[in-house]
């Protein structure tokens, strides 16, 4: 089981923690990404935020309009600040530079829990083959984690934990304190992947295997995917569609039909629909059989 493993954080502390997908988008037409400085800040916005939501990162792939982070993190609510604070850091960065105000509010995030084993690996599958989106050959682009999965150790690089606090600031664009991270920069100073995304969990999930993992990277339905990841939460589902995925969680969680709901499993998915999908407690009411009210009052809870 992929689910729920053990992991320190980068807090020192171990505890079990669960596979999110993160998404970074700009809604509309706004570019996040314009040149190779920008993927690199954002690459290492990723990063840092990371250490400071205290979630670990597994894999990742930043295109010109938004940005896909497979992470490790307690709890749906550690991976939404995570989501966040990425947009807070990275829209204030792109402000600076571009003197653009307002970005912030036209990037949205989303961070869905990966309840599945299957939904797992497909989304790891899927995340790195984005660079196709930018025109890229997969195992050629320099804006996502694949070169770090099965390539063993990283040799050489030049410890993050060493720069000078000018250098901090102009290489890692933070003034966090980072003495004691494992971070590596190559000589172009870019982050190197291996350094710091989990390559044990991701490595794990196709059973150590690089054939196995390539031949999914080759074969992911990248249309179904992008669907699920990047358009399906963000927007409100008819009642008829929104019903066949409340279905799908219904079983993936429970094995049984909404229809078979007990009063307690509807209490666990409410506030994982709600979080999760683009809806509103009058729509889950009809589709849970339960009043508006009811709903209202199990959200406030959670």
């Amino acid at each position: 089981m992929l689910r729920v493993i053990q992991r320190a954080l980068p807090d020192g502390k171990t505890y079990p923690v669960q596979p999110f997908h993160v998404c970074l988008k700009g809604l509309e037409q706004a570019i996040l990404c314009r040149d190779d400085e920008d993927y690199d800040t954002m690459v290492k916005v990723i990063c840092v935020c990371a250490r400071r939501k205290n979630v670990i990162v597994i894999i990742y792939g930043v295109v010109s309009n938004h940005a896909h982070i497979a992470i490790l993190a307690q709890s749906q609510a550690d991976a939404d600040a995570y989501g966040v604070e990425i947009k807070k850091i990275y829209s204030m960065l792109f402000q600076k530079k571009y003197k653009i105000n307002n970005i912030l509010h036209r990037i949205e995030t989303k961070a869905l829990c990966l309840d599945s084993d299957p939904y797992v690996r497909n989304v790891l599958a899927y995340i790195p083959k984005n660079a196709m989106d930018n025109g890229a050959l997969v195992h050629e682009y320099p804006w996502s984690g694949y070169r770090a999965m099965f390539s063993g150790k990283e040799k050489g690089g030049r410890p993050v934990a060493r720069l000078t606090s000018r250098e901090k600031l102009a290489i890692m664009h933070t003034a966090d304190n980072l003495s004691d991270v494992p971070w590596l920069l190559d000589k172009d100073n870019y982050l190197i992947p291996g350094s710091f995304c989990d390559c044990e969990y991701l490595e794990q999930a196709f059973h150590h295997d690089p054939g196995f993992f390539l031949r999914l990277v080759g074969g992911v339905n990248a249309e179904e995917m992008k669907y699920q990841l990047e358009e399906k939460p963000y927007k409100m589902q008819p009642d008829s569609d929104y019903f066949k995925t409340v279905s799908e969680v219904c079983q993936r969680w429970f094995k049984t039909d909404i229809v078979n709901l007990s009063d307690g499993q509807k209490i666990r998915i409410i506030p994982y629909l709600y979080r999760t999908t683009k809806t509103s407690p009058k729509q889950l009411a009809r589709m849970l059989g339960m009043s508006q009210q009811r709903i209202c009052a199990i959200l406030r809870q959670k």
